[in-house]
Formats: C-alpha cells, structure tokens, sequence
C-alpha cells in the first residue's frame, strides 16, 4: 500500500471518530446544549451509553439498530454520518498534495497543517449542512469557531511556508465574498440570511487563500448547487417557488468544488477567452 493510502486510511479512521462526535454537535448545538456534557444517553430511557457501545458504526451494527436497555431504536443517520465523515476525509487525504511527497521538512510540515485544515472545514461542512438542513440555521455556535481556528492554522501555513500573500489574498476573498453575501442579504430580505453572510466570510478566507481561480469557481458552485437544487425540489413537488430552502449545504457543496477543482476549471475558462 502506498503512502498516499496509508495517511487517507488513517484519516478515515479519524473521520469515523469525528463523525461520532458531529452527531452530537448536531443534535446539542441548535438546542443551546453543550457538547462535552452530559454525556450520550439514550432519549427514551435515559441511559448513559456504554462505552463498548459507542464505536462508531460498529456498536450500532453489533445492537442491531436498538438501544442495549430499553430496546428503543437508534437511527441510522448515526452511522450514516459517522462512515460519510470517514469516507470525506479519505477524499480529502487523497485530493490534497501528500505531506510524505515534499521536497523539504517546511514543506511537508506546511502541506500537513493545509490537511488538518480541510479536514477540520469537512468537518465543519458535514455539521453545519445537517444543522441547516433540520433547521434552517447556521449556528454562531460553530461558525464562529471555525473563523478563528482556520484563520489560525492558515497563518500557520503560511509562517511555514513564508507566503503570507496566500494569508492576505485570503482575508481580502473573506471580504469580498462575505461583502457580496451582505449586499444580497440586504437587498433580498428573507432570500439570504446572515448565517450565510457569516460562513461566505468563512468560505471566503479558504478558498482565496489557495488562489482566485478557487474562489470564483467556489462561489459560482455554490449558486449553481443551490439553483439545480431548488429546480429539482419543485420539480418533484417538495418545494414551491419562493419557499425557502437552505443555502448553507450548497454553499459548502460549491466551496468543495472550488477547492478540488478550482485551479483546472479556472485555467480552463480563461483558456476559453485567450486570457491564459
């Protein structure tokens, strides 16, 4: 096995614990819950969950979907979060140039603080897209955070790495796209809300840092995700025109796009206007 294999192997197995514990900052965050205690129980019978069953996908496998006390049934989104968040985070192990294939130590140590900082945005993402999905809101709680350890451990790529260039162009994309989400807010009241005015500055920082191209090709994805969606929800009846629909999980399914694919896409669109 190679060890580009290795490190998303690994990182699968983080994915599955950290999707354990986004189940729980699903279910506590919108209700105003902390995260670190009381610990999990069951909400029927109001048992402390074991330790034994409390591994991620496994535990509820070896149950059989009930709870070990009182029988009451556990949900499949439990491990269905858990192996989603695993197998993200192999994607982006696998997407994002390998720590182990540097030329230099700063180098190798720069690209493995840029995983830790995708990693930990695809954490965010898979949160706050299954808080807006049952909620329609994108907590202070967990955007705030984020701001600040992103911003944190970019800067800490870039003190590695000695681009602070990337740092700049990232809080002036912050500005600009967070600025283009409050215009929208502002000037549509009720299609925008400022939760999504919040993570754009988010979104914003992160995709600018790694280049223009991945900012605009992000921010255009997130209107297209969001337009196809909205399309598609009508046209299979569970939506109306006009009714709302949250932005927050097409926002970060575009900013994904971005990332990934912002470079090819942006060179290839300049390529068709002569501009590359």
């Amino acid at each position: 096995m190679s060890a580009a294999w290795v490190l998303a192997a690994l990182a699968g197995v983080l994915g599955l614990a950290i999707g354990s514990f986004l189940n729980v900052v699903v279910h506590r965050v919108p209700a105003a819950i902390s995260v670190v205690a009381p610990a999990s129980a069951c909400p029927r019978c109001d048992h402390p969950i074991r330790r034994r069953d409390n591994v991620p996908v496994l535990s509820w496998l070896l149950l059989r979907a009930r709870c070990r006390d009182c029988a009451a049934p556990i949900s499949a989104r439990y491990p269905a979060v858990e192996g989603a968040t695993a197998v993200l985070f192999v994607l982006v192990a696998l997407v994002v140039p390998q720590p182990l294939g540097a030329t230099t130590v700063g180098e190798a140590l720069g690209r493995t603080v840029m995983l830790a900082a995708l990693l930990f945005l695809m954490a965010v993402s898979v949160a706050l897209s299954l808080i807006d999905l049952d909620t329609h809101r994108l907590p202070n709680a967990v955007v705030y955070p984020a701001a600040v350890v992103l911003l944190v451990l970019l800067g800490a790529v870039s003190a590695v790495s000695g681009d602070w260039g990337a740092l700049l162009r990232g809080l002036l994309g912050a500005v600009v796209l967070g600025g283009a989400y409050l215009v929208l807010a502002l000037a549509v009241p009720g299609g925008m809300g400022l939760g999504d005015v919040k993570l754009a500055v988010v979104l914003g920082l992160v995709l600018a840092y790694l280049g223009w191209g991945p900012l605009a090709v992000g921010a255009f994805g997130g209107f297209l995700v969001g337009g196809t969606v909205a399309i598609a929800l009508v046209a299979v009846g569970r939506a109306r025109m006009g009714s709302g629909v949250p932005f927050g999980p097409s926002m970060l399914v575009g900013a994904w796009i971005g990332i990934v694919l912002g470079v090819p896409l942006w060179s290839a669109y300049l390529g068709l206007l002569g501009l590359s």
